[in-house]
């Protein structure tokens, strides 16, 4: 499926389709989600709302005068799962994206974040060999032109390779990945609004007409790529 087209100039949308990418490349690596996060914020939200539909019900059917001492609880209640869910989000979740671990067990956590006016999506990326061991944190960041092409549209590959190439615990489950990535580093190929270029020095002086390996990836990245 190929992903849908976006607005070049919306950070919003830049960060929400690379948001939803991420945990999609990672459980394709056998990475295990952990939905507790989500299910939380769930959970408070819907209660939140069933109270209130059920405060609206009763007053409906039985009038205010019947209602206004169990209204009083239920607008309490109300508050106080908003203030949780308020809490939640922005004390605890703080832009997680991804929140599970590896195939060996090493835990994984990630929370994305971008700067106003600035093209840049930055990671915080919190990794522990086990639920025991001393967790690090690093933070990696890198400019969206990276895999979204001129037109608007999402490219798998050069985002998977510089999660694979900056991430130690992605690239162990993804080694091709990082292979891509190291060539990109050493200026084999140059990933720009998610085409390749030919190397200048590749480019030139070539009159033997036949496919440099440069060439052919280039070819092969213009292809759509299924997330």
């Amino acid at each position: 499926m190929t992903t849908p087209k976006i607005a070049v100039y919306s950070l919003s949308d830049l960060k929400n389709t690379t948001d939803d990418a991420l945990p999609n490349y990672l459980t394709s690596l056998k990475f295990k989600q952990s939905h507790i996060l989500t299910d939380v914020r769930l959970a408070l939200s819907s209660t939140a709302v069933i109270i209130a539909a059920i405060t609206f019900y009763a007053d409906y059917k039985l009038g205010w005068d019947a209602t206004k001492e169990g209204t009083f609880w239920a607008v309490i209640a109300y508050f106080i799962l908003n203030g949780a869910l308020t809490y939640w989000v922005w004390g605890v979740e703080k832009g997680k994206v991804f929140v599970g671990e590896g195939k060996n067990g090493a835990l994984l956590s990630i929370s994305s974040s971008t700067q106003k006016h600035s093209p840049i999506y930055h990671l915080k990326v919190r990794t522990s060999s086990s639920r025991t061991a001393e967790p690090t944190t690093s933070e990696i960041s890198c400019p969206f032109t990276r895999w979204f092409d001129s037109d608007g549209y999402f490219v798998a590959k050069p985002f998977q390779q510089w999660l694979a190439g900056e991430i130690a615990i992605i690239g162990e489950a993804d080694p091709k990945s990082v292979e891509a990535a190291k060539k990109v580093r050493d200026g084999y190929v140059e990933l720009t609004d998610g085409d390749i270029k030919v190397p200048q020095k590749e480019s030139q002086g070539n009159g033997s007409g036949k496919e440099t390996p440069s060439k052919k990836i280039r070819e092969k990245s213009r292809k759509n790529i299924k997330l």
